[in-house]
């Protein structure tokens, strides 16, 4: 559905984005994650045709952005990190104007607007002014103009500025819910969002593709070492069970915590992303006459990957 292809973008001398390449297949949502000034901006506003590229192509659903950029345009619909919203305008009166100026046949007009409301969660403030909606509402007011036009693909600019708790939520089920009939494009710093809502991710930084696979698989490649957290009783030496854990092939450290109002203790073992002896770390607890009440992994979070990898980047930038 979008094809990116050594995408470049200059501003004079700098370079904002150099020989980027990635796709997204019809029905996806993709992440696109980088730190400030990475290019994740200059890349959305390209495949959207906002900017012309200074080399190479994007399509989308087979149209060219930089020859055929109104054709991509009647099939994106694009929400910028600021919603392009009119405050003098209601919501009603600003969602009919956008669905006029997108192309949408009159017919269908007040069809696609109480769609784009309902979807959005805004058909209580219709008749209100924007610029005296909160800035939540005012972001999803901005949502419901890029679905107006009941667009295939939807590039999404930090769609959850300035939401609570509750509205994070349904934003996010309401994305989710999109893939069926929409191909998404996310760009959010939260990246436990990400985790939650999309099938992949890119990573950019300083202008290039430092990364691109699904949450779990991404993670699982830049990860060195996990965490086993153990909850144990029975102990009386500290020290012993320390050791013993330590003790055990692949183990890196041992971290002991004593709850003195249920008598337990709480291990935590860093260990090779590739231990496999989580069996004999049980076996040897039990045998030490220890009770062993929990025992979990916990691994590598997608926001400790990414920092990992950008982080290794500034790394090589250093030698």
């Amino acid at each position: 559905m979008i094809e990116v292809c050594n995408l470049t973008k200059n501003y004079g001398d700098f370079t904002a984005i150099s020989n980027v390449s990635f796709s997204v297949k019809a029905g996806e949502i993709v992440g696109f994650l980088g730190p400030n000034a990475a290019g994740k901006t200059t890349t959305m506003r390209v495949i959207t045709g906002y900017l012309s590229p200074s080399a190479g192509c994007v399509k989308v659903d087979g149209y060219d952005v930089y020859e055929q950029g109104m054709q991509v345009k009647k099939i994106t619909g694009y929400l910028p990190e600021k919603p392009p919203v009119y405050p003098d305008l209601s919501v009603r009166s600003y969602l009919k104007f956008v669905a006029e100026i997108k192309g949408v046949a009159s017919r269908e007009i007040a069809r696609n607007v109480e769609s784009a409301m309902d979807k959005t969660a805004i058909s209580n403030v219709a008749h209100k002014l924007i610029g005296n909606l909160s800035k939540g509402y005012q972001q999803r007011v901005g949502l419901a103009q890029a679905l107006v036009h009941n667009p295939k693909v939807l590039i999404l600019d930090e769609p959850t500025v300035g939401l609570d708790p509750t509205q994070i939520i349904e934003v996010r089920n309401l994305i989710k819910s999109l893939k069926d009939s929409h191909t998404v494009v996310l760009s959010t710093h939260i990246l436990p969002e990400v985790s939650m809502t999309c099938s992949r991710v890119v990573i950019i930084n300083k202008g290039n593709i430092i990364a691109e696979d699904t949450p779990a698989n991404l993670t699982k490649k830049v990860a060195t070492d996990e965490t086993i957290e153990l909850l144990v009783s029975g102990v009386s030496d500290d020290k012993k069970l320390k050791e013993m854990l330590a003790d055990i092939s692949g183990v890196r450290s041992v971290d002991i915590a004593y709850n003195e109002e249920d008598k337990t203790h709480k291990a935590s073992i860093l260990v090779k992303s590739s231990f496999d002896n989580a069996p004999d770390v049980a076996q040897k607890i039990v045998a030490s006459n220890f009770k062993l009440h929990k025992m979990n992994t916990i691994e590598l979070s997608l926001e400790e990957a990414f920092l990992r990898l950008v982080n290794t980047m500034k790394g090589d930038e250093r030698k």
